[in-house]
C-alpha cells in the first residue's frame, strides 16, 4: 500500500490472467464480433476499488502494486443477475407443479418465514454470500412483502459493498394471510421510510416491487405507479407474462385492458427503469411498447423450463428493439450460476430454431444487463473507471471440460465450451469493489 500525496492510502492490486469482456453489443448469430474484447495474458489493475488499466503479462506492474497472477486463468466482470428471490433458496428444487400451484404450495409459506427478523437476517446473508459464490456480484432483488426482508436485505448488501436493486414487494390480495398490505397505505407507507434509508446509500438502490398483476388490486398499482413517478430514480420490477394460466388470469381480472403488459402500462409502470421478468407470451404491440419505453425483459431460461411455462423469444425482442437481460429467478431457476443458465439459455432458443452465441449471452449478463439498468459507467465491463466487481474462473475443470477446451479451434468455440460446461465449480475468487468476497479453497 503507498500513501496518496493528502496522505490518504491507495491500494493497488494487479490480477494476472485473460482478460474479456465487452465494449459494444454483439450482433445475433455472429461468432466473430468486434463487441468482444480478449486480452490474453493481461495484468489487470485496480486502484483503490476502481480499474485503473490494464497491460500485456510481460509488463509487470511495480512493486506499489500488490499482484496476483492467474494466468491461464479467466478474468469476467462480475455477473448481473436482473432477477432473483432471496426468500426462495428454501424452496429450489420443488418437485411437480407449474407456476400459479408452485406458488402456492412452495414459495408463499417460505416467504411468510421471512417476518421474522431473525429469519430475515440469516436468509439475506445466506442468499447474498451464495450469489457471491457462484459469480455474481450486482442483482435486482425480490424479498418479500414484509418490510424487515427489504431491510435486513440490503444492509446485508451494504456491508459486502454490493450493488444492488431491490424493495418491498406489493401484494393485496390472492395471496395468504402474513403475505399481504391490508392497511390501505400501509405498502406505500414502507415503501417511502425504505426508499428513505436505503435508496442511493452506497450501492444501493431502491425498485418498486410489485409482485404480478394478479396480487395487487388496481388501487395497489396505481399507488406503485405514484411512487415511480414521486420517485423518479427509482427502478421497477415485476412479473410478465410468464405462463398462459397467469395471462388468463390477468384477462379475467383486468378485462378492459388490452394486454398484460397494458396493466401494468395503463398504472404507470412502464419506464425506462422497468425489469419485466420472464415477457414470454407477448405480441409485437407489447414488444413496440417495451422498446418504445426502453424497459428490459430480464430472462429466466432455467425457470422457464423447470416449471414448464415456455420458450421465450429472445430473436423476436432482439429484432423489436427491446432490452434483453438474463436472470436465474432462483427458486423457480434451479441454480445461481449464470454459467448454468446461459446453457440453458441456449438451449431454449435452439427449440426455436435459433443458435445463441457466447457473446450475445455473456453480454446479456454483464454489459447488457448493466446497460439496461443504466450502471454500464459502473459495472459489466473491465473498461477503466468501472469498481473492480470481477471474477476469476478456471477455464476447465475436470478431465471433460480440460480435453474439450484443449481442441477448442477459437476464442467464441473455447467461450462456448466453457459456458456449456462451467459451473460455480470453476470460479476462483469474487471481487467486489476490489476486495475479495469469496476465494476458493487453496486459491
Amino acid at each position: 500500500m503507498t500513501i496518496a500525496p493528502q496522505g490518504l492510502p491507495v491500494e493497488r492490486i494487479a490480477l494476472r490472467g485473460d482478460l474479456l469482456d465487452f465494449t459494444t453489443t454483439p450482433e445475433w448469430g455472429l461468432t466473430e464480433s468486434p463487441a468482444v474484447r480478449f486480452r490474453e495474458d493481461h495484468w489487470l489493475l485496480i486502484e483503490n476499488g476502481r480499474i485503473a488499466g490494464a497491460q500485456p503479462g510481460d509488463q509487470a506492474p511495480d512493486a506499489s502494486w500488490t499482484r496476483r497472477d492467474h494466468r491461464g486463468r479467466l478474468i469476467l466482470p462480475g455477473f448481473v443477475d436482473t432477477h432473483v428471490h432471496s426468500p426462495q433458496l428454501d424452496v429450489i428444487a420443488s418437485h411437480g407443479t407449474a407456476l400459479l400451484d408452485w406458488l402456492d404450495t412452495y414459495t408463499f409459506p417460505a416467504e411468510r418465514r421471512y417476518a421474522d427478523v431473525l429469519e430475515a437476517q440469516t436468509g439475506a446473508a445466506r442468499f447474498l454470500d451464495a450469489l457471491l459464490a457462484h459469480g455474481t456480484t450486482s442483482a435486482v432483488v425480490f424479498p418479500t412483502v414484509h418490510k424487515v426482508s427489504a431491510d435486513t436485505l440490503f444492509a446485508a448488501a451494504h456491508e459486502r459493498g454490493m450493488r444492488l436493486v431491490a424493495g418491498k414487494v406489493l401484494m393485496d390480495r390472492h395471496a395468504p394471510e402474513g403475505l399481504l398490505d391490508l392497511a390501505p397505505d400501509r405498502g406505500a407507507r414502507e415503501c417511502v421510510d425504505l426508499i428513505d434509508r436505503w435508496h442511493g446509500q452506497g450501492r444501493l438502490a431502491y425498485a418498486v416491487t410489485v409482485r404480478f398483476a394478479p396480487t395487487s388490486t388496481p388501487e395497489q398499482l396505481e399507488m406503485a405507479g405514484q411512487l415511480c413517478t414521486a420517485y423518479p430514480g427509482v427502478y421497477m420490477q415485476t412479473h410478465l407474462a410468464e405462463n398462459r394460466d397467469e395471462v388468463a388470469w390477468v384477462h379475467e381480472l383486468f378485462p378492459s385492458a388490452r394486454s398484460y403488459l397494458d396493466v401494468y402500462d395503463r398504472a404507470g409502470l412502464l419506464n425506462a427503469r422497468g425489469v419485466f421478468a420472464h415477457g414470454i407470451w407477448l405480441d409485437d404491440e407489447d414488444r413496440a411498447a417495451l422498446r418504445d419505453a426502453c424497459a428490459q425483459i430480464a430472462h429466466s431460461p432455467s425457470s422457464n423450463l423447470f416449471l414448464g411455462s415456455g420458450l421465450f423469444d429472445w430473436r423476436a425482442a432482439e429484432d423489436a428493439g427491446v432490452r434483453v437481460s438474463v436472470a436465474t429467478d432462483v427458486g423457480g431457476g434451479t441454480s445461481l450460476s449464470l454459467p448454468r443458465t446461459l446453457a440453458d439459455a441456449y438451449k431454449v432458443q435452439a427449440m426455436q430454431g435459433e443458435r445463441l452465441t457466447a457473446w450475445k449471452a455473456l453480454h446479456a449478463a454483464t454489459l447488457g444487463a448493466a446497460s439496461a439498468l443504466g450502471l454500464s459507467d459502473e459495472i459489466g465491463s473491465l473498461s477503466t473507471g468501472c469498481v473492480a466487481d470481477l471474477c476469476v474462473w478456471d477455464w476447465a475443470v475436470g478431465p471433460v471440460a480440460a480435453r474439450r477446451h484443449e481442441m477448442a479451434r477459437s476464442l467464441h468455440e473455447r467461450m462456448f465450451a466453457w459456458m456449456t460446461l462451467a459451473d460455480e465449480r470453476n470460479l476462483v475468487a469474487t471481487l467486489v469493489n476490489g476486495k475479495a468476497r469469496y476465494q476458493r479453497d487453496g486459491n
